[in-house]
């Protein structure tokens, strides 16, 4: 007996069989750390280019960076941005509240749509450039004329997109909605608004990438202050470093709000279709 049990005691478990045959635990690189990555072999590259060219057109990431430094110390660089960054924010209200308003609009009544789709795919196609340039002679170099070009620029965008979403709007939700008697409110924010969150996140993701760019044209063209103003600048002395210098500050403070605000909502804004 006492040799059965000292045999039973020396045969390892199934358990311990499993741990030791379970590989140990792999570091996982994961999202931010590719990102990282990748990033510094851009720079990298980057870097071995500068060294290549030996260019004063082709500035090294240690020069654009110093140029960025000192334009961040003397204020110009978080002025302008803020300017920016002004003119982004009520560009991009006014181009979403007007584009949801259209888009809605003729999603949910076909013979609207069917009369206004040559508009949206006129305007669709209309260079943002023209707008600009008959924004600035019709209201002069104001700021009225900067928002009012990248609003006009943007509102098919948001239209078309959520245009989509009044056509995806489930019938079968609004049936229910009927027969519980849930109301005009409770149907708007229980059943329509979370089918439409889906477009409307979408259509301001893509539309904040596309108002940044126009902005900068805007501000190219008849601004005082701004990034764009600063980069016409920097074209006109063909610096490059500070051409640089203060895209990437740009890049930067637009991958920060994606990162941060963006991002957050568009996932909340699927989280009710897992």
């Amino acid at each position: 007996m006492r040799c059965s049990a000292k045999a039973r005691l020396s045969i390892p478990s199934s358990s311990m069989l499993q741990a030791v045959k379970a590989p140990a635990p792999r570091f996982r690189f994961g999202h931010v750390g590719w990102t990282i990555g990748s990033l510094l072999v851009l720079v990298a590259i980057w870097e071995v280019a500068a060294l290549i060219a030996a260019n004063r057109y082709v500035p090294g990431p240690m020069t654009v960076l110093d140029v960025m430094i000192r334009e961040a110390r003397n204020g110009e660089l978080w002025s302008n941005i803020a300017a920016t960054l002004i003119r982004v924010a009520f560009s991009f209200v006014i181009a979403m509240f007007i584009g949801s308003a259209i888009g809605l609009a003729l999603g949910r009544n076909p013979g609207a749509d069917r009369f206004f789709d040559a508009w949206l795919i006129f305007f669709l196609n209309m260079p943002a450039l023209v707008i600009i340039v008959l924004c600035y002679i019709w209201f002069g170099l104001t700021e009225v004329a900067a928002i009012t070009a990248v609003s006009v620029n943007k509102i098919p965008n948001v239209a078309v997109t959520m245009r989509e979403g009044a056509r995806a709007l489930s019938k079968d939700f609004e049936e229910m909605a009927t027969i519980y008697r849930f109301g005009w409110w409770k149907t708007l924010r229980h059943v329509t608004i979370p089918q439409l969150a889906p477009y409307f996140a979408a259509s301001a993701r893509s539309g904040l990438s596309l108002v940044w760019k126009i902005v900068l044209v805007v501000e190219a063209f008849g601004r005082s202050e701004g990034v764009g103003h600063q980069l016409n600048i920097a074209f006109q002395l063909f610096d490059v470093p500070m051409i640089l210098a203060y895209a990437l500050a740009f890049i930067i403070v637009v991958q920060i709000i994606e990162m941060t605000i963006l991002q957050p909502i568009l996932s909340r804004a699927n989280k009710w279709r897992r």
